[in-house]
């Protein structure tokens, strides 16, 4: 009933009724016996219906450490869930790898285990531009408009930026698609979708697109039609695809037994349902030493992003 009820919510009175909820005392750093699970979210109806199923198969597992219970608190922006987590209000958050290291710096939240959805636990970005633009390399989009997703994507925005940082390429935000960059500058802008970044490029809104590697080849993110018309001119290292982060302040043994309830998880069909509802999960990894590199790699370049472009 209190579901039915949270889902005619507006998105805004629901995020306020979480903000709200996070400053009871259920959610006070001292009441060790809670686990509560965070999400940054645009749509907290629909993350809490993916979230609380392993939430409920987690928690049963975790009395012999003193937790009896699991609350879902979602935040509308990583500056939000880093103030939740630096208040002891969030023990443990599922994010993509860029956020995640947003949340690293900015609350010292720690990895805790790499994430595979739908049998792929890493993926990279691409640039890509119409065959006929006679642009061939990340050098030549000087002067040029580069389309990503949005602030909080991973392979769509935190890492093409990173690439052309790399490269010393200044990049300068456009106010819309009509907006030129200067002659020395790559300038950017937010699509929303990477069906739109796809669109855009092959339309000549702007000159290229950046998206991962998985969206390029699934067809409801780059229409096959268009993919026809485009090239690939860049692609990046690999980088994890998610990550389960918690607070660095989290009590050592209730870390250590959730690592070990969500590796075993795979094996056990009780989670099967509630893994796949977790963002198409497949199974919880070790973060061995080339995963972790990457993951320093993208804390180390999303400073730079932020430092330079935000």
């Amino acid at each position: 009933m209190i579901v039915s009820f949270v889902g005619r919510l507006r998105p805004w009175l629901l995020f306020a009724l979480l903000a709200l909820a996070a400053t009871a005392p259920a959610f006070a750093s001292g009441d060790a016996h809670v686990l509560v699970l965070g999400r940054i979210s645009d749509n907290p109806k629909d993350h809490y219906d993916q979230l609380k199923p392993l939430l409920d198969y987690v928690v049963p597992r975790m009395r012999d450490v003193g937790i009896t219970e699991g609350r879902v608190l979602m935040a509308r922006d990583a500056r939000q869930m880093a103030s939740y987590l630096r208040r002891g209000r969030v023990d443990w958050v599922t994010e993509t790898a860029g956020t995640a290291m947003q949340l690293a710096r900015q609350a010292g939240a720690e990895p805790l285990l790499l994430t595979e959805r739908n049998g792929v636990s890493h993926y990279r970005s691409l640039f890509f531009v119409r065959r006929d633009s006679g642009i061939a390399t990340l050098d030549d989009l000087r002067g040029s408009s580069v389309a990503f997703q949005n602030l909080s994507s991973t392979s769509a925005y935190f890492v093409p930026a990173m690439e052309l940082l790399e490269r010393r390429l200044p990049m300068e935000m456009l106010l819309s698609p009509n907006d030129r960059p200067t002659t020395r500058s790559v300038g950017y802008l937010f699509a929303r979708s990477e069906l739109n970044i796809a669109t855009w490029v092959h339309k000549r809104l702007v000159d290229a697109g950046a998206m991962s590697n998985l969206d390029w080849d699934n067809p409801q993110h780059m229409p096959p039609g268009y993919r026809k018309d485009l090239k690939i001119i860049h692609e990046s290292e690999d980088y994890p695809r998610a990550i389960e982060m918690v607070r660095g302040e989290l009590d050592p043994r209730v870390r250590d037994r959730l690592r070990q309830v969500l590796i075993e998880a795979a094996n056990d069909p009780d989670a099967r349902e509630a893994m796949l509802r977790f963002f198409g999960t497949t199974r919880f990894l070790e973060i061995d030493p080339a995963t972790q590199r990457a993951l320093q790699h993208l804390r180390s370049g999303t400073e730079r992003v932020g430092a330079a472009i935000e």
